[in-house]
């Protein structure tokens, strides 16, 4: 059910508003009024006066979900824990930045492995490494179909595999395995953030693909926010591995802001890097920024910079809020502009904001409605048919 709440590009963590701070977790919340008390109650933001109010909201849940395990509502526990799960979540963000973090993170993973404990087939976790450097994802696949479809699905900067569990969720009820992995240098993926992190996304593929439970010619990928933009750049290194992709939000692709969005793109930022996430004295939690830094991280990251855009030839789809403050919506239409004529399509929501959470009920299940209809076909997957050497 779509919530009713008021709307702003913003990084705020003391209102809750599509478009907003909280966006990232008003999906999985279902009492948002709840929600909203307790952003009301919050005092600061540093994790001396942010942790433990949001622990305190966690463990309530979590110890519901106790009870119903206990009394064998498994069904009932599992939404408990969930919830468990989303609360311990906002309050690691945006990472394990000090002890408290860390605490708080495990407390998510607990509550999360308490969530999918009675799950049939199983969550099985997965530790893989890449330049040695560890990687932790998680893996299901439907029983009784033979080989079948698979979806990679990338996380993003601040939000990590445990709060992407309903997408392994809609590729079990479309008959598709999945990988849910962190994005790099977040969560249990330490391989470090950078350009070339596409080569851990790589292995990574390659493991999906690998799995006997997977059929290799008909592998897609996921990603929102961060995410997006690693499909995409995935996708664009490796094409010959992947059969269809969506990317929900991301940036940069090629699109080059004119000055005045620069600008504004800028001072979001540096709004943003005004709120402290770690101990009281430990500086900011985020750099802040200016237009020449833009500029230049632009040229590093950009994947018209990396000359890749023309290899996107497999299917994609795009979609985002058109009063995205993170990743411009310029980046889409840069894409539909751009490279291979064919095969690209997109879904842009005027009044939302970045990933278009506000429409998560809508977009989500057409997105993997879309993912199953590709990858179920080979025949229509693009460079799906000819991945015999991977």
């Amino acid at each position: 059910m779509r919530v009713d709440l008021p709307f702003s590009p913003s990084e705020d963590p003391f209102v809750v508003e599509h478009g907003g701070f909280y966006r990232r977790w008003v999906s999985m919340v279902h009492d948002v009024a709840e929600l909203k008390r307790v952003v009301q109650s919050l005092e600061g933001t540093t994790d001396d006066l942010w942790v433990p109010v949001w622990r305190n909201v966690g463990s309530r849940y979590e110890a519901r979900g106790d009870e119903l395990a206990a009394k064998g509502d498994h069904a009932g526990a599992r939404a408990a824990f969930l919830q468990a799960k989303t609360y311990y979540s906002i309050g690691r963000f945006p990472a394990e930045l000090t002890e408290l973090k860390r605490d708080i993170s495990n407390d998510c993973s607990r509550a999360y492995q308490k969530a999918c404990a009675d799950l049939e087939p199983p969550l099985e976790v997965v530790d893989l490494e890449h330049e040695g450097f560890p990687i932790r994802a998680h893996f299901r696949a439907p029983q009784g179909l033979g080989t079948v479809p698979a979806v990679l699905v990338i996380c993003g900067a601040d939000v990590f595999k445990e709060d992407r569990g309903w997408a392994q969720d809609l590729c079990m009820t479309r008959g598709m395995a999945s990988l849910v992995v962190d994005g790099p240098g977040t969560g249990e993926n330490s391989f470090p953030w950078a350009p070339e992190s596409v080569s851990a996304w790589n292995a990574v593929l390659d493991y999906l693909a690998s799995r006997p439970e997977v059929d290799r010619r008909r592998v897609g990928a996921f990603g929102i926010s961060r995410g997006g933009y690693s499909v995409m750049q995935l996708a664009g290194t490796e094409p010959q591995k992947l059969s269809a992709v969506v990317a929900i939000a991301g940036h940069p692709f090629g699109y080059v802001m004119p000055d005045e969005e620069l600008e504004a793109y800028v001072e979001s930022r540096n709004r943003r890097a005004g709120f402290l996430f770690g101990a009281p004295n430990d500086g900011p939690s985020f750099d802040k920024s200016s237009v020449s830094r833009e500029r230049t991280e632009f040229k590093r990251w950009s994947l018209a910079e990396q000359g890749i855009v023309d290899n996107i030839t497999m299917p994609v789809l795009m979609i985002n809020g058109k009063r995205d403050h993170v990743a411009p919506i310029g980046n889409i239409y840069f894409m539909l502009e751009t490279g291979p004529v064919a095969g690209k399509e997109a879904r842009i929501y005027h009044d939302a904001g970045h990933c278009a959470f506000k429409y998560f009920d809508h977009w989500a299940p057409a997105a993997f409605d879309w993912l199953a209809a590709r990858l179920t076909r080979p025949e229509e997957g693009g460079r799906g048919t000819a991945r015999g050497n991977h």
